[in-house]
């Protein structure tokens, strides 16, 4: 797949099913994430995966920390098991005198996208989810958090169930301006040309 193709057709994806890649293939996908920017190559992240009855563990816990709704112990059960693998990222900042903590954040953002990235130039499918359990104790521990550490939420990852529907792409002319005018790229691209 070509680089814009894949940046283009990527989409999160939320019904995911085997196959999910191996050990193996996962190792080669993360070397090649690591390249992303990093500022000082602190590489200030670790993941940490969860397979089989590691996914059933996570959703003990999150059921332990879940709203006392009906179904909400049952749905916080559940929501591991809607992918073969999770990926847990754990943002891990260094002390830096000149690396502040936002970049950091950022290489560490880079790092997971450019990972989602990889994995469906592969033909697999992810979505990277968050919510209030990534800052529970229990959770926390599951995962063997340090005490400065930052959980960031799971990539779930696996095999798309279905052709994910095409995405419209917004006006990238909304998003980009000269410095020198402030006006839109085009119109100054229009009136050279």
């Amino acid at each position: 797949m070509e680089t814009l193709e894949t940046v283009l057709t990527r989409r999160s994806v939320s019904r995911l099913t085997e196959p999910a890649p191996d050990d193996g293939e996962l190792l080669t996908l993360v070397e090649a994430a690591m390249t992303a920017p990093d500022h000082g190559r602190l590489l200030p992240w670790r993941l940490v995966t969860l397979r089989d009855g590691e996914r059933a563990e996570l959703g003990e816990r999150f059921a332990a920390c879940a709203a006392d709704a009906p179904g909400a112990r049952e749905r916080a059960l559940a929501k591991p098991l809607r992918a073969p693998l999770l990926i847990a990222i754990v943002f891990t900042p260094v002390a830096h005198r000149t690396i502040p903590h936002w970049e950091q954040l950022a290489s560490t953002a880079a790092a997971v996208q450019t990972l989602s990235l990889l994995l469906h130039d592969r033909g697999y499918a992810s979505i990277w989810l968050t919510g209030p359990a990534t800052g529970d104790h229990g959770v926390r521990d599951l995962h063997r958090l340090r005490h400065d550490e930052q959980l960031l939420g799971w990539l779930y990852t696996g095999t798309a169930v279905g052709t994910p529907p095409p995405r419209r792409l917004p006006d990238p002319m909304a998003h980009i301006r000269t410095l020198t005018q402030g006006q839109a790229l085009h119109a100054k691209v229009d009136a050279c040309c």
